[in-house]
């Protein structure tokens, strides 16, 4: 029974929080530039303020990551986003075409649903809500249960921040009881006018069930290829960094390394030296029973912690100071768990004899949970980039960390916690999605050319032309007569 009564407020909460959304969206969609810019450098300046607190509740709430990478994805989500997005134009007039005659007016989508991961509580709160307001969109959060208390804080800190700025009452709502049942409401409920999905792959697949516009986010599976021309000591500390970066807790962080059999002996050492333990058999065996249940889900105990966290878990003795650690892996699949996404602070570490070995264990590794996401390679070589640009991925990244790159905080790429997997990962975009996605665009379109004119001639000679006898060629003319006068020959001669 009170499993029921907490449903059923859960459901009528979601329907409150719609409503209330759907009366400020009105209301904000008659807002201007001038409007608009004074409320998101208001949440801006209030997401700065509260970036530490919000770190902390989020490492507390949910156990995963680091604190002080915590601090820089919600710095990274106002901040950086906000320098990026500023000079868009997503309101009125975005372009005057006086050629075409052609003019393009943007308009808000209306009321989004934001689905939020827990590894990523605050920061893509943060990040969905400056983008929302910046399109003239209300939104409304579902947060992951585990991480309730702190996706709550940072809308609520988001909203007040609007509000306080001149936005319209509960322009960003979150549910603060959350339920399955709720979520599909909010998915379903006519309010809503787009989704977009930030989690894992069974709730993107129900977002893009739900009968409405959506923007998911596949899962990643990051392959990263050392390849021979490569500066090893650089390509090692990109890969460090972005794997122990809030421990892993980012899709598009590295799931497995792969390297050439000439530079094998170097890449380990190097790794070694920089923190890296590689298991034995066995302890990867052990690990990798510890990192998944059911299969491949990653077991949550597991997600976003430290190597000395899960080493201890199995019982493994690793060096002091070691940040992550490797397992080999001799193939893809079921039989080789860690091919798999692993959120947290280890490696798959493969061995191949050349670049088109890599290649065909680069599509393997996507295949496997991956596709349309991201790929990293560290090379000298041109060639060899434009060889990997051929594969299932929309973001190939070259030379950094991947982690920080596919977010855009490390490449020219846009600034994002949603990144796109195209069709290739069931994603309607392939892009990392900022306020450009969240507009409808209305057109205003000059004639150019008189068709009138033509038409009527056109139509007028094919009337005449139905209606006169075939036309006769020259040819034919003169065939006829060259005959009659053959025969009229035949006759004088007779």
């Amino acid at each position: 029974m009170e499993n029921f009564d907490y449903d059923l407020q859960s459901v009528q909460e979601t329907r409150n929080l719609a409503r209330q959304a759907k009366l400020a969206q009105a209301q904000l969609a008659k807002f201007n530039g001038e409007q608009i810019e004074k409320i998101i450098r208001n949440m801006v300046k209030v997401a700065e303020e509260n970036a530490v607190s919000l770190a902390n509740l989020a490492v507390e709430e949910t156990g995963f990551g680091k604190v002080e990478d915590k601090i820089f994805k919600n710095h990274f989500a106002s901040t950086e986003l906000y320098e990026f997005i500023k000079p868009m134009q997503t309101i009125g007039v975005i372009k005057d075409d006086k050629v075409n005659k052609i003019m393009e007016i943007a308009e808000p989508v209306g009321v989004l649903m934001g689905i939020i991961p827990s590894t990523n509580p605050t920061s893509t709160a943060i990040y969905k809500s400056i983008i929302a307001i910046k399109s003239r969109n209300g939104i409304v959060f579902s947060p992951h249960p585990s991480a309730l208390k702190c996706t709550m804080q940072a809308a609520r800190l988001m909203n007040d921040a609007a509000v306080a700025a001149g936005a319209p009452a509960n322009i960003i709502g979150c549910i603060s009881k959350p339920s399955m049942n709720a979520t599909n409401e909010l998915m379903k409920c006519d309010e809503v006018a787009m989704i977009i999905a930030t989690g894992g792959s069974a709730m993107v697949k129900a977002a893009y069930s739900a009968g409405k516009p959506a923007l998911g986010v596949g899962p990643g599976n990051v392959p990263a290829y050392i390849e021979r021309t490569a500066n090893i000591t650089k390509a090692v500390k990109n890969i460090m960094a972005s794997k122990t970066f809030d421990n892993g807790t980012i899709c598009a962080s590295e799931q497995s390394v792969i390297v050439e059999e000439c530079m094998r002996d170097q890449v380990m050492e190097e790794f070694r030296r920089q923190g890296g333990y590689f298991m034995t058999p066995v302890e990867t065996n052990q690990v990798s029973k510890k990192l998944f249940v059911r299969g491949h889900a990653m077991n949550a105990k597991m997600v976003g912690r430290s190597a000395a966290v899960i080493a201890d878990s199995v019982g493994i003795a690793i060096p002091p100071g070691t940040k992550v650690l490797l397992g080999e892996q001799q193939g893809v699949g079921e039989e080789y768990p860690l091919s798999y996404e692993k959120l947290t602070t280890v490696l798959a570490f493969y061995t191949v004899k050349d670049w088109q070995e890599a290649c065909d264990l680069c599509i393997k590794l996507l295949n496997n949970g991956g596709v349309g996401h991201s790929l990293s390679i560290h090379t000298e070589n041109q060639e060899m980039v434009m060889k990997f640009a051929e594969k299932p991925v929309f973001r190939i990244l070259v030379n950094t960390a991947s982690s920080q790159g596919g977010v855009g905080a490390s490449t020219g790429l846009s600034p994002s916690f949603t990144l796109g997997c195209g069709t290739w990962g069931g994603s309607a975009t392939s892009d990392n999605v900022t306020p450009m996605h969240l507009i409808n665009i209305k057109r205003i379109a000059y004639g150019i050319k008189d068709f009138t004119e033509n038409t009527t001639s056109c139509s007028s000679a094919c009337v005449a032309q139905s209606n006169s006898p075939a036309a006769i060629s020259d040819d034919q003319i003169m065939n006829v007569v060259n005959e009659v006068i053959l025969l009229l020959k035949k006759r004088g001669g007779n």
